[in-house]
């Protein structure tokens, strides 16, 4: 009677085995805890990398602005700035093997938030509150509204967990959304460069848009990698999987390629300019990404997608209020001042510089009218001595300079010397 039954009892307990396998209760919270962690990741990475760079620069000027004779490659602040900058990418490496792409880019806001946040810390001069108010109002609310963008992108982030093994990441390759965004992204770069080369279509949008193009690639195979990487430690092997080599090379030669373009952008405009711009386009091409190769939006309902892209655009104005607050910088003159070299006095006529001085105008041998400058940063003039036809009696200087009128654009010297008699 009981071999009976037996059969029955374990037919009947086979749905509810099916049923507890198909809810899998745990797996959304699971899912959240990957996403936290990969956030968290992401955010300790971006505030290393924002502190590190800010020893390395602070290390740069502190050496520039003492008589030190040390390379700065020989200082303890820049190889503290360098193995911090080396621990905040470890950071945002591994962030990616938690999280999904979309939610890890968009993060980068952070690295701007601490750079403002340290840069008004380190602020030498000293304001009163009402001008120290004036003069960030726009860092603290371009602050405040990243924070808040940053919030929503974490809680209202994509919850979509794969794990990144070699035949699920072949599989997203050959897979036809893919292929098409290729496709397109191939034609799109290919005209921008052209444009760039060939009609020296030098323009910020065009440069980023290189750069947010080769960048999404690079955060799609950093995932990949990443991803491989961690399936590895935790026991299952995806080193011998072709597609993790090729993956690798890809990240190199799209990140050396990226740089290579940012340095560019880096010496035609502001790196204000650069941050902003290049933060929106490279954030939207990677979630573009990320949305069509891990297909990171499957399965999210309207509202979580559309409080995510809210809190894209309020990190986007975020930033942008902040890099608009930068001081720009000053332009570097490729010239050597006559003013600072030793022992060299400036030609002058009437107050009208020949060769301009220390901070004035950018283009070389340039009128600076000095009529304003203070009188302890006004060169000395050499006197003007006519051309004479006197006796032979008369002694004359070995060179004479020539009077000019104002008409003339430049003095004409003569330095020849005069015949004797």
């Amino acid at each position: 009677m009981e071999g009976g039954n037996s059969p029955s009892l374990q037919l009947q307990q086979l749905p509810l085995a099916t049923a507890a396998v198909s809810v899998q209760p745990h797996a959304d919270s699971f899912s959240y805890k990957e996403n936290l962690i990969g956030a968290l990741l992401a955010i300790f990475g971006h505030l290393v990398i924002s502190i590190a760079l800010n020893l390395q620069k602070y290390s740069h000027i502190r050496l520039a602005g003492s008589k030190d004779p040390r390379a700065y490659f020989k200082t303890k602040t820049w190889w503290c700035g360098l193995f911090l900058l080396v621990l905040g990418e470890l950071g945002v490496f591994s962030s990616y093997a938690f999280a999904p792409l979309s939610l890890i880019v968009p993060l980068s806001a952070v690295s701007v938030i601490a750079s403002a946040i340290i840069g008004i810390i380190f602020i030498k001069e000293k304001w009163k509150p009402k001008e120290f108010l004036r003069r960030y109002v726009l860092s603290f609310v371009g602050c405040g509204l990243a924070i808040i963008g940053t919030y929503l992108l974490i809680t209202f982030g994509p919850n979509s967990h794969e794990k990144m093994t070699g035949e699920n990441i072949t599989r997203h390759l050959v897979s036809w959304p893919f292929l098409l965004y290729m496709l397109v992204e191939i034609i799109i770069f290919c005209l921008l460069l052209y444009f760039y080369k060939e009609k020296n279509a030098n323009y910020i949008v065009v440069i980023l848009l290189l750069v947010a193009l080769l960048g999404s690639m690079t955060v799609v195979t950093v995932k990949a990698v990443a991803g491989m990487i961690v399936v590895s430690i935790q026991g299952n092997l995806q080193l011998d999987y072709p597609i993790f080599y090729i993956m690798l090379v890809c990240m190199i030669a799209t990140a050396i390629f990226q740089a290579t373009f940012l340095a560019q952008a880096s010496q035609l405009y502001d790196s204000s300019q650069i941050a902003s711009i290049g933060y929106i386009l490279s954030t939207t091409a990677a979630i573009t990404a990320g949305a069509t190769f891990y297909l990171d939006f499957t399965g999210e309902d309207v509202l979580h997608i559309c409080m995510f892209a809210l809190g894209c655009l309020i990190a986007f104005l975020g930033v942008f209020l902040i890099t608009r607050n930068r001081k720009k910088s000053v332009p570097f003159e490729p010239y050597i001042s006559m003013d600072a070299m030793p022992g060299m006095q400036n030609m002058h006529d009437k107050g009208i510089a020949v060769q301009p001085d220390l901070k004035t105008s950018f283009s070389y041998g340039a009128l600076e009218n000095n009529d304003n400058m203070p009188e302890i940063y006004t060169p000395a003039t050499l006197p003007i001595v006519q051309e004479q036809h006197g006796s032979k009696g008369v002694s004359a200087p070995p060179y004479r300079v020539l009077e000019h009128s104002k008409k003339d654009k430049l003095p004409r010297f003569s330095t020849a010397l005069r015949p004797e008699h």
